[in-house]
């Protein structure tokens, strides 16, 4: 699966969700929920982006070019998003369980899909027989 079929899959889920959590967070409280909420989903959506950059990259080199990478990237990108909720949480003062409750829960369906998109990646054929 190339790089802009995954994004746009991840960006069709991200409205998906999105759309679906919003409005009982707009209910329920202010703005600063909502903007939290957004971050979160961005951030999560962002780390996954690279995650499947870095297997697309990955995918056809060496044993340890593939482990520096996608353990070296998740080292990065988890720094990353430590930064990003730190700076959120500090510079924005966004409310933090919004945040970090939009930032787990689109990771998990994030990672799902990664993790399908890097399996018919890493599959031999089954990209070619879609």
């Amino acid at each position: 699966m190339s790089f802009t079929r995954f994004a746009g899959i991840l960006g069709a889920t991200l409205i998906l969700t999105l759309s679906l959590c919003l409005p009982a967070i707009a209910r329920a409280s202010g703005r600063p929920e909502v903007a939290a909420a957004l971050c979160g989903a961005l951030v999560a959506a962002l780390n996954a982006l690279a995650a499947y950059a870095l297997v697309l990259y990955s995918r056809r080199r060496s044993t340890l070019v593939f482990m520096r990478a996608i353990l070296g990237g998740m080292t990065l990108r988890m720094g990353a998003m430590l930064l990003a909720i730190v700076v959120a949480v500090r510079l924005f003062e966004l409310p933090q369980v919004p945040l970090i409750l939009s930032l787990l829960g689109h990771f998990a369906v994030f990672l799902g899909l990664e993790l399908l998109a890097a399996h018919r990646v890493s599959t031999p054929g089954l990209e070619a027989a879609q």
